[in-house]
């Protein structure tokens, strides 16, 4: 077992990326870091290394605990990094996932049913001075 990876190759192994490429214009765009310093895809990085991954509109940690080059199992995972991602990012992803339907650019159509749902589930009738038990026969 080697004691050393290429960083975009380790991002595919662990599963971090769907694929290599990706992974490699993740570093080439400036998305991957390691102590605070942008990467290449052909950094090389050692177990105990703190890598930084932004994917929209989080950034994930995951400290290294070991040096992969092949693609292994999602049961191995646990084996390869810990995830040390903060809690507040965490909450940052599920507000924007809340509120992602609400603030709709305008011009960008019609909500889906899925989103419509979501909407009227999340404001409250009652909100707006409707009430389940009115009865209109009266």
């Amino acid at each position: 077992m080697a004691d050393t990876a290429r960083i975009d190759k380790w991002l595919w192994a662990a599963r971090v990326f769907k694929t290599r490429s990706l992974a490699a214009d993740a570093c080439k765009n400036n998305r991957v870091t390691i102590n605070g310093v942008n990467v290449k895809p052909s950094h090389t990085i050692k177990a105990g290394e703190i890598i930084c991954v932004k994917k929209s509109p989080i950034i994930y940690s995951y400290k290294v605990l070991k040096c992969i080059e092949q693609r292994v199992g999602a049961k191995f995972i646990p084996e390869i990094y810990e995830n040390v991602t903060d809690a507040k990012q965490y909450e940052l992803l599920e507000m924007s996932r809340i509120s992602g339907f609400i603030d709709r650019a305008r011009g960008t159509g019609r909500p889906t049913k899925k989103e419509r749902r979501a909407l009227d589930s999340f404001v409250d009738p009652i909100l707006f001075g409707f009430d389940d038990t009115d009865d209109f026969d009266e």
